[in-house]
């Protein structure tokens, strides 16, 4: 690829940055956008963000800066890591600029709750009447082992193949291999939903409950994950790749994931304000908890582990609910893959 694109990177936290360099390091020039000039000056002037890697030298081609008036206008390819939580006031921030023929790729492993969207259709519906191009990027994206440049491997989806391309030749290295698909709301859907079985399986190591109760956990955390996932659209087969049983593996093994951090810290006693401040960053997994509790509620879909996980978090529920919420259901199909030939 000879072209070098300008590309900006809407959340300078611990992925975005990582994204942002991957990117910076082929040559592409970057705007990462921080939420205040204190932290763009601290990067700019330091080449590094001290707050979340420390350890990782940024690309000169990385300019830092909280103006998105500055950034927006000129990008053609953003990438959103922002929390789920305030992705709505971003894009209602960058809807005043013009985003036509823009490529947006989203890569925050979120849901909005009301109405239920997952981030791509959020987006989607912000710019409906511009000729943007829309994906999405989930994988086992550990951020720290990929700024130790550890190999790693994501997923980028879409229905642009134009849009697919390119998000591999810009972020693809020695390192990091970047696959396709064309299943948006299953890549999208997965890298949400893994970040409750995240919580759980950090809460369950913690309280120390046996190699095969983990083992049961995580296969039935793909069932339910897949199961909810096929209500929306999703091909179950998605679920066995990168997006799916990829990142589940890595985030419900690995206390480098704050979603594994954050249960691990509620199995040790602490209440959820206490368990946030111990983690220090955002745990998605949390939000998504009460937004996928509040989906299933009203529907026939059963998912165990997150009902007794959200009994745990919200309502005082015993240590031992998410065993027996497994062992006491009703469900006794193992696997469950419906595909159309």
């Amino acid at each position: 690829m000879n072209k070098n694109y300008k590309i900006c990177v809407l959340g300078g936290g611990s992925f975005g940055t990582v994204l942002a360099n991957l990117a910076a390091s082929k040559g592409h020039d970057v705007s990462l956008w921080v939420k205040d000039s204190d932290k763009a000056l601290r990067i700019n002037s330091e080449s590094r963000n001290t707050e979340y890697h420390p350890e990782l030298k940024l690309s000169n081609n990385i300019i830092a800066s909280e103006k998105l008036e500055e950034i927006i206008p000129e990008s053609e390819i953003i990438f959103v890591a922002t929390p789920s939580k305030i992705i709505n006031d971003v894009l209602d921030r960058i809807s005043d600029f013009s985003m036509d023929n823009k490529m947006i790729i989203s890569c925050t492993k979120g849901i909005n709750e009301k109405p239920f969207m997952t981030m791509s259709e959020t987006i989607e519906k912000h710019f409906n009447n511009s000729s943007i191009k829309v994906g999405v990027l989930s994988g086992p994206n550990l951020a720290r082992e990929i700024a130790d440049e550890k190999v790693a491997g994501t997923v980028i989806a879409s229905k642009h193949a134009d849009l697919c391309h390119l998000g591999r030749e810009i972020l693809s290295s020695s390192t990091f291999k970047i696959y396709t698909s064309v299943d948006t709301q299953g890549i999208e859907l997965a890298g949400a939903l893994k970040n409750i079985y995240a919580i759980i399986s950090g809460y369950c190591h913690s309280l120390d409950v046996g190699e095969n109760a983990i083992g049961l956990i995580l296969t039935r955390s793909m069932a339910e994950m897949s199961n909810f996932a096929v209500s929306k659209g999703a091909n179950p087969i998605t679920f066995l790749g990168l997006a799916g049983m990829g990142d589940l593996v890595a985030t419900c093994f690995s206390k480098l994931s704050r979603n594994y951090q954050f249960g691990w810290a509620i199995g040790e006693g602490l209440d959820i304000e206490a368990a946030k401040n111990k983690v220090g960053q955002v745990a998605e997994g949390l939000n998504t908890i009460k937004i996928i509790q509040s989906e299933i509620s009203s529907s026939e879909i059963k998912m165990p582990l997150v009902s007794g996980m959200h009994e745990i978090l919200f309502n005082n529920g015993s240590k031992e609910l998410l065993l027996e919420q497994i062992i006491n259901s009703e469900i006794y199909v193992d696997v469950n893959f419906d595909v159309e030939s």
